[in-house]
């Protein structure tokens, strides 16, 4: 009887503790979420007002006033092509590092990480000079090819670790049927990693998404970004919240739904196993 109260707390003060810690992480998106569906008024209010007329006509009035929708096709083109050509290439390179083992593959590993070490903001200078130089200023690939230089070296090193989890007799036995080593690769390592892959995915979207400082030196009119545009209702007279909210829950939503289809990639990856 004593063992069965004990187990009960335990099992109370769990559920009260995750409850807690829930509540702290998705306190910020439902404060902004009620922000967006408030009037001005009700938005300036102090003490903030929790009981108020919702209203839809923040939404209504960025898309009137900004040109919201080019900034949120900009955003998915970049975050989208940044995502599969880092996952691309970083896997390829990731599997060569990891089964073929030549003089200096670990110093060339170490060397890709450092990369990932160096803080992006010392590069900005001569990174814009390259990008005038070549005229790709304003446009969507200088994004890409900026985020493909800080993502590639993640990508390596979270899919390197994948792969050399994979025992190498599975992939023996294919090149014993006549695979190649390409074959193999695209055959029985992806599958394998296909839980790495959408993790690293998911991570890669995330940042290509939500990156700024080069979003806002790189880029003019043309290839605006999201989270770029979002601030453009700050403005010299005042700083709109209903809006800049508004925008905030739009920019989540192609995050969440990205996250919930990979998700099923990842769980899907996860039940497959080295038999299958």
């Amino acid at each position: 009887m004593q063992y069965s109260t004990v187990g009960k707390v335990k099992k109370i003060v769990f559920v009260l503790i995750t409850v807690i810690i829930f509540g702290f992480i998705l306190f910020p998106p439902i404060v902004l979420f009620l922000t967006s569906i408030k009037t001005e008024l009700d938005a300036l209010s102090f003490p903030p007002k929790w009981i108020f007329q919702p209203t839809l006509q923040n939404y209504v009035d960025i898309f009137k006033t900004s040109p919201l929708i080019r900034f949120l096709l900009n955003s998915i083109i970049v975050a989208s092509t940044n995502t599969v050509l880092s996952l691309g290439l970083g896997s390829l390179t990731a599997y060569g590092l990891a089964r073929f083992k030549f003089r200096g593959s670990e110093n060339l590993s170490f060397w890709i990480l450092s990369i990932r070490m160096m803080p992006p903001v010392a590069t900005i200078i001569p990174i814009y000079i390259i990008m005038k130089k070549v005229r790709l200023l304003d446009t969507p690939w200088a994004l890409i090819i900026i985020y493909l230089s800080f993502n590639l070296p993640f990508v390596v090193w979270m899919m390197k670790g994948f792969f050399e989890d994979i025992p190498r007799a599975i992939e023996e036995s294919a090149l014993i049927d006549g695979c190649s080593e390409f074959a193999v690769f695209r055959k029985i390592a992806l599958p394998l990693v296909a839980p790495g892959l959408a993790a690293t995915a998911v991570l890669i979207f995330i940042f290509s998404w939500n990156e700024f400082l080069f979003a806002l030196i790189l880029t003019g009119t043309r290839a605006v970004t999201l989270p770029v545009g979002i601030i453009g209702f700050m403005k010299e007279t005042g700083i709109n919240w209903g809006y800049m909210t508004a925008g905030g829950m739009l920019a989540l939503v192609p995050v969440v739904i990205f996250t919930i289809l990979v998700q099923k990639h990842l769980v899907k990856g996860l039940t497959m196993g080295a038999l299958k």
